[in-house]
């Protein structure tokens, strides 16, 4: 393993583990951990998954992103990091399958982006929350603002991001950021048993019901409904 770090992609029958690994600098995401994920979210273990779990193993998630690397970027080459590694966290999000993030420790910045990125989220009770971008003169941009409004609507968002407070797993869990804080220890093979059942799901269904839901979340109420009619008919004659 680099000093960079690592992905870790491995599967479990139908449920593509995907780890970070990058322990000594708490998973943080360096641009060049980005790209690895990026490279294990594009692979054919993952193509060929019917569910995807994300991890950064038993004691941390991700402290964040290593934001050394973008202090010093002119505005042309931030916009290349968004088209390039900073393109994960949208590719993570787009992935077909349905996904879920197992976390621990911290979930700070980045990782919390990446996590909300997923579509259900599990955590250990030892897990803390936080984006405390605007603390250091930046803000959330992998998508951390536009989803967190959308999970836990604009006031409780202004808390977090203005303030930059952590949120303990309990709160996170009763705000709705999270599905369930699990027994200590055990998010990971929570997270797989949970995969487990997504993946024993008949994946085209599963698959038009995420991007139905993701819609709905903008759509107005009718063009919401009539997205659900249509994709009801679509799917009704699949095997």
């Amino acid at each position: 393993m680099t000093a960079a770090g690592s992905v870790h992609l491995s599967r479990r029958g139908d449920v593509a583990v995907v780890e970070l690994r990058r322990e000594a600098k708490l998973n943080a995401l360096s641009t060049h951990l980005e790209a690895r994920l990026l490279d294990a979210l594009r692979s054919e273990e993952v193509r060929t998954s019917r569910a995807v779990v994300i991890t950064g193993g038993q004691r941390v998630f991700s402290a964040g992103a290593d934001v050394g690397e973008l202090r010093e970027m002119t505005p042309e080459a931030i916009a290349e990091y968004y088209r390039a590694s900073g393109a994960v966290y949208e590719t993570f999000a787009a992935l077909p399958q349905p996904t879920v993030a197992a976390i621990a420790g911290h979930c700070l910045g980045g990782g919390l982006e990446l996590a909300l990125a997923a579509d259900i989220r599990i955590a250990d009770p030892s897990a803390s929350f936080a984006l405390p971008e605007v603390g250091i003169g930046i803000l959330p941009s992998s998508g951390g603002v536009t989803r967190l409004v959308r999970c836990i609507g604009p006031a409780r968002t202004r808390d977090l991001v203005l303030r930059g407070r952590r949120m303990p797993a309990a709160e996170a869990h009763a705000w709705g950021v999270l599905s369930e804080v699990c027994a200590p220890g055990c998010h990971v093979d929570r997270a797989l048993e949970i995969g487990r059942e997504l993946a024993a799901q008949p994946p085209l269904a599963v698959s038009v019901a995420k991007q139905v839901i993701a819609a709905a979340t903008d759509a107005p109420r009718e063009a919401s409904l009539l997205l659900e009619q249509l994709a009801y008919a679509a799917l009704n004659r699949t095997a």
